[in-house]
């Protein structure tokens, strides 16, 4: 009997998948259904081993190693591009970073622009961070620190510059407090959560805690001070006069702000760095003993890490600017107000990465770190971002000041004053967490129901937008 040329072509497969051992399989078969069965398993595992060693050549060696560059850097380039994008899984939503892009482009409904912009940036925003974190490791402590505190809140310094830009000041302002307040209540609050329901009590470096929260208090300070003096020269002088000394207060203080936190890198990594021993101790130890659990510092080059910056940055600018552009639309049909999408909304999506890194870490009993993502990024806001953002305005000629609404003044004043008593005693638990995490929530509330404040004379230097 002739046999059917789709059995042939079957037989001919499973030769090929077994490594031509047909023979050996058919005597164990004679011998024994579990001999059969052993040696069937041990087949396809040695071919699913095959499916994953795809950047390896038939030596075991990796492709990316190998002495042909033809054969090299498109292995190379594939491997880095899969461990990176691997990083995190919050990294599949990068499919609508080429939908918001095209959307916007196309100028189609603000609402959908709007959202597929947002959850394009939350992985943009992941891969920021995990750049930064791989050429700060290559660089060494000093420039590393350099490149966290520039790259650090990179998402929410590029979406600010475009809403500065564009003069949306109320924006601008809304999503410093924001990113400020949702680190060092958000974040801090589910690390401490987080980590005191897995552990009864943890210890970080009250030294360093304490350190940065005086600095907190006094970019708390900075904020009362126009706030007051504003509400001083009450109506004994024009508006006009008014918002001019409030401008030179501002950019007065900006300048003093950014010396203040060149002092405090200064401080940390070069006269005082061994206050700060027993937090890079711990993290030195992450990255040394976990190479199952993480790989950074160990996937990019510094040059692969430095394109990747540039790429990753490129393509924030270009969401942030369909995200600002569409905030109009849906403040109209949303019903919601500039206040509430900047001071709560932006935060979010700009901190995701590092939401998920402060929670993890502390989850694994490792405050110091925690700490040092929620109260560090919560600094740099308030002594680097937004004085930045106040002498880019100078420069570009927008109204950018330090004074704030009353209200907002008093609450990130409440907000600082609650995590500076909580983190004193360098001690955390569940219960601190469920605090800090319920007065954001509170704080949510009241944003969300708080209006806009609507100018009074058109033609003034407002600081609040239509």
């Amino acid at each position: 009997m002739t046999e059917h040329p789709a059995s042939t072509k079957m037989r001919l497969n499973i030769r090929r998948l077994s490594g031509g051992k047909i023979p050996q399989i058919r005597r164990s078969a004679e011998n024994g259904g579990e001999s059969l069965t052993a040696n069937l398993h041990h087949h396809i595992d040695e071919h699913t081993a095959l499916l994953h060693s795809t950047f390896q050549n038939s030596d075991g060696q990796p492709l990316y190693e190998d002495e042909r560059t033809w054969v090299r850097w498109p292995a190379s380039f594939g491997y880095t591009s899969w461990q990176t994008l691997t990083s995190n899984p919050v990294n599949v939503l990068l499919v609508f970073v080429p939908l918001g892009i095209a959307f916007g482009a196309r100028h189609m409904n603000p609402t959908i622009v709007f959202i597929l912009n947002f959850l394009a940036i939350i992985p943009l925003a992941s891969l920021l961070s995990f750049a930064t974190e791989e050429l700060s490791v290559k660089l060494g402590q000093t420039l590393g620190g350099l490149m966290n505190a520039t790259f650090g809140n990179a998402v929410e310094l590029i979406v600010s510059i475009v809403a500065l830009k564009n003069g949306e000041i109320r924006i601008v302002q809304a999503s410093m407090l924001g990113s400020i307040l949702s680190n060092i209540l958000l974040v801090l609050g589910c690390c401490f959560l987080a980590g005191g329901i897995k552990h009864k009590e943890q210890n970080f470096n009250s030294t360093v805690a304490s350190t940065m929260s005086s600095l907190m208090a006094v970019s708390t300070a900075s904020l009362i001070i126009p706030a007051t003096l504003y509400a001083a020269m009450g109506s004994s002088k024009p508006k006009n006069t008014k918002d001019d000394n409030i401008l030179i207060l501002s950019h007065g203080t900006s300048i003093i702000l950014l010396i203040l936190y060149a002092l405090y890198l200064f401080f940390q990594l070069k006269t005082h760095a061994h206050l700060f021993d027993e937090e890079s101790e711990p993290e030195a130890g992450a990255e040394g003993g976990a190479n199952g659990e993480q790989s950074e510092g160990h996937v990019l080059s510094p040059w692969a890490a430095g394109v990747a910056l540039v790429i990753v940055t490129i393509a924030v600018a270009v969401c942030a600017e369909y995200l600002v552009d569409s905030i109009d639309s849906i403040v109209q049909s949303a019903h919601v107000s500039r206040t509430f999408i900047g001071l709560i909304l932006l935060p979010i999506v700009g901190n995701a990465a590092e939401h998920v890194t402060a929670v993890v870490v502390a989850t694994k009993n490792k405050m110091d770190l925690a700490i040092g993502v929620a109260i560090g990024s919560s600094m740099q806001i308030a002594l680097l971002v937004t004085p930045f953002l106040v002498i880019l305005g100078w420069i570009i000629g927008q109204p950018m000041t330090l004074q704030f609404e009353l209200f907002e003044t008093v609450v990130f004043f409440l907000a600082v004053l609650v995590t500076n008593y909580l983190i004193s005693d360098g001690k955390s638990n569940y219960l601190e967490g469920a605090m800090l995490f319920g007065m954001y929530i509170i704080i949510a509330l009241a944003f969300y129901v708080y209006p806009d404040k609507q100018p009074t004379n058109a033609g003034s230097n407002t600081l609040w937008s239509q």
